[in-house]
Parts: C-alpha cells; structure tokens; sequence
C-alpha cells in the first residue's frame, strides 16, 4: 500500500461523495429527454453516463440544440434539487471535524456553480468551505485542473502532495492526478475491475467516518521513543 502523508486541504467532490444525488439527477435527465422525445435512462445508465460537465457532453450528445438542452435540464434541475437533498450519512460531521482539526476544505463538482453553492447554502455548509467551484465557473471544468486551483485559492494552499481530491469517481481520480494532488476514492462500492486502470486512487475509504478517521490518525504526531 502506498503511503500517505497527513494533508492540510482536502477538495471534495459534491455529488455522491457529500450528498446523495442520483434520483434527483436521473430524474432531471429523464425530464430533458422527454422534452427531445429520447429513451429515458435507467438509474444504472444514469450512473454510468455522468461525470462530466454539461459544456463538455451535451454538444456531443444535442448538436446544435445542446443549448437548448442544458436550459431544459437545468430548469427541471432547479425545480427539484433542493427537495431532493440529502447529505450522505456522516458527512456533515465529517466536514466540521476536519474543519476543526485545521485543515483547508473546498469543493470542485461538476454541477453548475450556482447549484452547487445554493445547496451548501441550504445544507448550512459554505462557511465549512474556502471554495465552492462548479462548472463554468473556471476556465474549464473537472478533469481539468483548473476548478481545483481556483477552489484552493484563497487558503493558502497550492495543490500538490499535501491536497487530498476526495470523489467517487474515475473522473474525479483524474482531476486529482492532473492537479498533483493525491487521488482518495469514497464511495460503498469497491472498483470495478478496470474501472481505475488509467487514473488509480491511493485509498478506497468505504465512508465519511473512515476519511475523518483516517485524517485524524494521520494528525497524531508520533512521540520520540
């Protein structure tokens, strides 16, 4: 097992990394595919066609109308979201542990930025946060590096060794090994096989309480013998 240095930032995916978001994303896909007259997508499609930001799939996925398609899931999105939200079990309590302990915390997702700090606004998180950078909101969107410069900006902390990216998915370990930083899977399900091959994480943590753990095992300094 590789090992791991105690970080002074961690960035954090959003959607289900933090908060549990599938429903409300398949069902906001679903609403804009009936507006197109397209196939709906079932919750396992869902999960394995999302990742990547609006501005980066749906001119592959509309053409000329991508558009028109990102103003119509993005206002069935609205409508919905905030009914919708739900943090993962002990990730509240993990952030304010963290935030506790010292270390520097932002957010890099790949749902539109207004979104993004409307939810953590209702969730009462933005002041856990140095950073809450979404898509659109840097010159170009997560697996680029560039969302996760911005996120850290104001805390002092430059990406790199010391930056834990913490995300559930292949997309996120990209991000963090574009940004130098040190690529933590968390998620329940284990890596699928071939599923990490490109971009591989240094820990697969099953759950909030094992990151928080895990940090704050790390900060203990070890006494001279």
């Amino acid at each position: 097992m590789t090992p791991i240095a105690r970080p002074r930032a961690l960035v954090f995916d959003w959607d289900n990394t933090l908060v549990d978001s599938w429903e409300c994303i398949q069902e906001s896909y679903n609403l804009m595919f009936r507006h197109f007259a397209m196939p709906e997508w079932s919750m396992a499609e869902t999960q394995a066609n999302v990742a990547a930001s609006m501005r980066d799939t749906f001119p592959a996925m509309f053409g000329d109308r991508w558009e028109e398609a990102r103003d119509v899931f993005s206002a069935g999105f609205e409508a919905i979201h905030l009914a919708h939200l739900k943090p993962l079990p002990g990730a509240g309590e993990m952030l304010a542990t963290l935030k506790q302990a010292g270390l520097a915390l932002a957010v890099v997702s790949n749902k539109r930025g207004k979104f993004l700090r409307t939810e953590a606004e209702a969730l009462g998180w933005t002041g856990l946060f140095d950073g809450l950078v979404g898509a659109n909101d840097a010159e170009a969107d997560k697996p680029d590096a560039a969302p996760v410069h911005m996120a850290l900006a104001s805390s002092g902390v430059v990406p790199g060794a010391e930056v834990w990216f913490v995300g559930d998915t292949p997309i996120d370990m990209h991000c963090a090994i574009n940004a130098g930083c040190v690529p933590i899977l968390l998620r329940a399900l284990p890596p699928q096989p071939g599923e990490f091959d490109a971009h591989p994480p240094v820990r697969h943590l099953l759950d909030c309480g094992d990151l928080a753990g895990l940090v704050l095992e790390l900060s203990v300094p070890i006494s001279p013998i």
